[in-house]
């Protein structure tokens, strides 16, 4: 476990209580911390409290915790996130406390203020660290899935994310091709948010939809609405069993809307406003809670306590993270954090 950790509240699904509706609801939990989340970093980053660049995942929440609830850390699974995947890193287990330290740069930290902000993971605990080129961590999730198969590790299931600019990389092209090759129970999710920073998709690729693509390397492609939490559920459950189970790769493909700029620093005057009101241009969370009413699975006192809960629990572990040491360069070890002279590397187990 983590040296400190918050708990955010959200109880984690079990055998007993995992029923559609609550899958659903413990999803929408994890949706609205995300967001109470990132709003409260966007409004630290502009206050000059935190370095770096803060990019947010608002509109992508559904697509990024679908994934990231459904995969099983107990059956040592992996989920390496992007920029956007702030919802898919807590609902797979990521903390408060572990994120708070990283944006922050306190040395308590998984990267002990080391690296930039969204470089953050727990190897031992299936949640690589970010890398910033587009592509290169599916080549990652397959060397990770590669090695538990050499281990005689048997059940795991990796699952990565990419935006729909990062799919015309030839490392994404690449590690498909070598996952479809080995048939690695790889789940892919395409993030398709109609930009690539500011490229619109027409610019970016000519086919009538990414999940086209994956017929080609003979995987199997979903393509589904990104904002409808439901289908994301059930498309993400179909997929990962299917991996689990032999099926080989699988490629899902979210259409929704970035709705903010491609980082806190770009005001996305190149999105037209009508976008917002075209198909795929919702708020997945807003679309979320109008679910839950339509379907009698929360009330809205109930959603309130849970805001208010999210809240707390993130004041409270930015608080905790406020409060701890930067690095000291002159007391420091600047060894590589995975060496083994590092007494600290249980940072990264």
């Amino acid at each position: 476990m983590p040296p400190f950790a918050l708990d955010a509240g959200i109880p984690p699904l079990s055998k007993e209580n995992d029923t559609p509706a609550e899958r659903f609801r413990c999803c929408v939990r994890w949706m609205l911390l995300s967001r109470l989340l990132e709003e409260r970093i966007a409004r630290l980053y502009r206050a000059g409290k935190i370095v770096g660049g803060v990019y947010l995942g608002r509109g992508q929440e559904a697509f990024s915790s679908a994934m990231g609830l459904q995969l099983r850390r107990d059956q040592g699974d992996i989920f390496a996130g992007l920029i956007r995947d702030m919802a898919g890193r807590l609902a797979f287990g990521e903390t408060l406390i572990d994120i708070a330290r990283t944006y922050l740069g306190a040395v308590d930290g998984p990267m002990r203020g080391r690296d930039g902000n969204i470089h953050r993971g727990r190897p031992g605990r299936g949640m690589p660290a970010m890398i910033s080129h587009l592509g290169a961590m599916v080549s990652v999730v397959n060397g990770m899935l590669i090695a538990k198969r050499f281990r005689g590790e048997t059940g795991a299931v990796g699952g990565t994310t990419i935006g729909d600019g990062g799919t015309s990389t030839g490392a994404f092209h690449e590690a498909l091709n070598q996952a479809a090759v080995e048939k690695l129970p790889l789940v892919i999710a395409v993030a398709d948010n109609q930009f690539a920073y500011s490229t619109p998709t027409d610019r970016q690729y000519a086919c009538a939809d990414l999940a086209d693509r994956a017929v080609g390397y003979g995987v199997e492609g979903y393509s589904i609405d990104g904002t409808d939490l439901g289908a994301c559920l059930d498309t993400f459950a179909t997929a990962i069993a299917r991996a689990r189970t032999g099926h080989g790769p699988q490629l899902v493909v979210g259409h929704l809307l970035r709705r903010c700029g491609h980082g806190e620093h770009d005001d996305a005057s190149y999105i037209p406003s009508s976008a917002k009101d075209a198909p795929y241009g919702g708020d997945c969370l807003e679309l979320a809670k109008q679910q839950l009413a339509e379907q009698s699975w929360a009330t809205v006192a109930e959603i309130e306590e849970w805001t208010a809960h999210a809240q707390g629990s993130i004041e409270k572990a930015l608080a905790t993270a406020q409060s701890d040491p930067a690095p000291d360069p002159f007391v420091e070890s600047w060894h590589a954090l995975s060496t083994k002279q590092l007494s600290e590397g249980a940072h990264l187990a």
